[in-house]
């Protein structure tokens, strides 16, 4: 049995609140915007806030290990990040492979088993490399299950999942007839992920941008006007508080006159 150790508290001292497992998000997902922004408010380079936003997400993560969320997927390069300028496309792509290996120690000390969610032309075999061998190298962890999002999209994800039907339907695996909303959970990136409860986007914005689109249609939404490098687990506490506040009715109602509360 695999022996893992706690993050490390927050060095200002707060701990995580109190709230019942039952009542938590199973599933986190995480839009890490503003880091350019970020930088830009403090003249620094456009890399400096992407290094600002790993010990950002870090920190989330643990926030996350110490509520007992099982679910985050960290949405770290998506379909549409190749637009952006050659010299920051190149720099994310050594980023995103450095992140895996510097902190892999971390995950295996936290307990963090690493996914990989995305598609595979135009990333970078060294990216490909280091996020496989963290796949392989925590597969045995059980705390918390971190989906790294790289060159993924919402949009994509289900296009692959249509196609992959369509060639099994014609392979006569799959019957057409058959196909239901199961179907094509099992065709997804990551078919294991249950569905986002809580979608958390930072930066003040407030759209999807093209991430789990499939798995948040039933996802409570939490926009936080807060750059990406300036969150905390802290700030991610608060969040969920108020996420365990909200009436998930998922389409169902409750005719409270029916039941004599407001007589």
């Amino acid at each position: 049995m695999n022996s893992f150790s706690p993050p490390p508290p927050h060095p200002s001292g707060e701990t995580a609140p109190a709230i019942d497992r039952s009542a938590l998000p199973q599933h986190l997902a995480l839009v890490m915007d503003g880091n350019g922004r970020w930088a830009n408010e403090r003249n620094l380079p456009r890399t400096e806030g992407h290094r600002a936003g790993e010990r950002a997400l870090m920190d989330v993560v643990a926030g996350a290990i110490d509520l007992g969320i099982p679910y985050v997927s960290a949405y770290a390069f998506s379909t549409e990040n190749w637009k952006r300028s050659p010299s920051e496309v190149a720099f994310l792509m050594n980023f995103t492979g450095d992140v895996m290996a510097r902190q892999l120690p971390t995950f295996q000390e936290w307990g963090i088993r690493v996914r990989w969610a995305g598609r595979r032309p135009r990333l970078w075999g060294s990216v490909i490399k280091r996020l496989e061998t963290a796949e392989e190298q925590t597969r045995d962890n059980d705390v918390i299950t971190l989906t790294m999002c790289v060159n993924y999209g919402g949009r994509a994800e289900i296009a692959d999942a249509a196609a992959a039907m369509a060639r099994d339907a014609r392979a006569g695996v799959l019957k057409p007839g058959s196909i239901t909303e199961d179907t094509v959970q099992r065709y997804l990136d990551e078919p294991q992920l249950p569905d986002v409860d809580m979608f958390l986007r930072s930066s003040g914005e407030q759209r999807l941008s093209n991430f789990m689109l499939w798995q948040s249609a039933y996802a409570e939404m939490t926009f936080l006007d807060v750059l990406w490098p300036d969150m905390d687990r802290r700030v991610l506490w608060r969040a969920v508080q108020d996420y365990v506040d909200r009436d998930r009715r998922y389409g169902g109602a409750v005719d409270r006159s029916s039941e004599g509360e407001d007589q």
